[in-house]
């Protein structure tokens, strides 16, 4: 029997609070998937679990803060969805064929379906969202391997059901609101009992302004709540407690004008306590950072004209959502760099450098509350530019909507900040430990640049390097800074 435990999702992190199960006892779990969130000082993470089994015992409770190491759940021996659908499938031909083939008609509307009484082979992340679209997993026939129910299947059984859950707006122009938005009730379930889907940072923030999330008309896909609809509700919240004319705030009294401040005031509070937990983890690990690592710096000025070409041609006729933003190309750059000088890309633990052989790139990313934090792009020295710009898209939005996960959190091996977009010309970067370098971008630029003996234009950048003397010194670190140089003069190549 194995222990699933508390990670660490970063240096930075001695204790994390249990914030949901995706999981109960007797389910059955593969490697990678999503078993838990996690929250941080930082942000919620979704933990993966890394060996396949069943969850044989919970031993902690949603709400509960432990520190890393501490055992959360039991693993039993068991064997993965799709083996227990197979097993299950062989059980069956032991049995001998029917004498008549199954009807792939489903059941008449108002029976129970024939699988009601059988167990239900799904992932947990299945079941996570067939429990948040409301949707009973009994009833769905699975089209995976033997039977298993896929994410696709819940999805359409949801989107079936959807239309009879949905009522029109009276006056949806007079609303704002499209009338085929599902209507929910103030218990935060939709009429036919799903649960409100909403990121857990969503729901954290619901649960410290007193927001019902059920009354919350959500922006995101599909209709998700997002933490800004949970605060532009809190606001109207605060804003309907007022009374609306000039009379009637005078008559009010100082009862009333307590009662609508309360929500805001304790908004105020909880936001507050977690930016100064946040900063005070920053604090602790960048201190840390200064007093154990020997840093050393280095700067270059890299021509960017033949990349701001390639990215305008490449771009030029795609639509919008499909083009490339500088900052893939100077992140595809750092990664390969990598290659030719694998002494940045690493851990410095118990005195020793250990390599990686892959190249998770960590990118840091600003919260627009407050803070930093730096998941990792993984691989992303093998990744097509496009695939890369999509998923530097990806995790920026849900870095900023809570929903990173565990292995993001815990394993970058260098780290890049691009402070271009604030008009940040030069970066000096503080490295993040156990990793021994970091890469600054800053803003590109026009300068006078010298060409062929010719004074003209360019657009220019300049790239930092923070790096480790315990692991580096400035010659390799030089050769680092000059392979990234030269690979956004060469854009055609990454």
């Amino acid at each position: 029997m194995g222990e699933f435990v508390m990670p660490s999702l970063g240096a930075d992190m001695d204790e994390g609070t249990l914030v949901e199960w995706l999981v109960k006892e007797g389910d059955v779990v593969a490697k990678g998937d999503i078993v838990a969130v996690v929250d941080t000082t930082k942000s919620a993470i979704e933990v993966e679990v890394f060996e396949p089994g069943v969850v044989e015992k919970i031993l902690v409770e949603p709400g509960t803060t432990v520190p890393v190491g501490t055992p959360l759940a039991l693993l039993g021996a068991g064997e993965p969805a799709e083996g227990a659908a197979g097993a299950q499938a062989a059980e069956g031909a032991a049995a001998g064929p029917s004498e008549e083939p199954p009807s792939e008609e489903p059941p008449p509307v108002g029976e129970e379906p024939a699988a009601a009484s059988e167990p239900v082979v799904a992932s947990p992340i299945v079941r996570h969202l067939a429990h948040e679209k409301g949707v009973d997993l009994h009833e769905i026939v699975g089209t995976g391997p033997d039977g298993v129910i896929t994410r696709e299947d819940v999805a359409a059984v949801a989107r079936a059901a959807a239309p009879a859950e949905t009522e029109p707006s009276p006056e949806p122009a007079a609303a704002g609101v499209p009338a085929s938005r599902p209507v929910t009730t103030s218990a935060g379930r939709a009429p036919g009992g799903g649960r409100v889907a909403a990121s857990p940072l969503a729901r954290r923030v619901a649960a410290e302004l007193g927001v019902d999330l059920g009354t919350v008309e959500g922006t995101g896909a599909r209709g998700a709540v997002l933490v800004a609809d949970v605060r532009q509700a809190a606001a109207g919240t605060t804003a309907a407690a007022e009374p609306p004319t000039a009379t009637k705030r005078a008559t009010a009294g100082a009862t009333g004008s307590k009662r609508a401040e309360k929500p805001d005031t304790s908004a105020k509070e909880a936001a507050t306590k977690r930016a100064a937990a946040m900063r005070a983890t920053i604090a602790n690990l960048m201190a840390r950072s200064k007093k154990e690592i020997p840093h050393y710096y280095l700067r270059t000025t890299v021509d960017f004209y033949a990349a701001d070409a390639f990215i305008r041609r490449y771009n030029d006729g795609r639509p919008v959502a499909e083009r490339l933003l500088p900052a893939a190309v100077m992140l595809k750059a750092a990664a390969v760099a990598v290659r030719k000088v694998p002494e940045v890309n690493g851990f410095f633990v118990d005195g020793a450098f250990q390599r990686s052989e892959h190249v998770h790139l960590g990118v840091a990313v600003s919260l627009r509350g407050g803070g930093l934090v730096a998941p990792a792009i993984h691989d992303a020295d093998t990744l097509p530019l496009p695939e890369l710009m999509a998923a530097l898209k990806d995790l920026v939005a849900r870095t900023r909507a809570g929903r990173l996960r565990g292995s993001e959190m815990s394993d970058p091996t260098i780290t890049v900040t691009n402070l271009g977009e604030q008009g940040v010309e030069v970066v000096h970067g503080v490295i993040y430990p156990p990793q021994v370098a970091l890469l600054g971008f800053g803003t590109v630029v026009q300068r006078p640049w010298a060409v062929d003996g010719m004074l003209t234009v360019r657009p220019v950048l300049t790239a930092t390097l923070a790096a480790d003397h315990r692991v580096s010194d400035g010659h390799r670190g030089g050769i680092y800074l000059s392979t990234v140089q030269s690979l956004l003069q060469r854009p055609e190549e990454l």
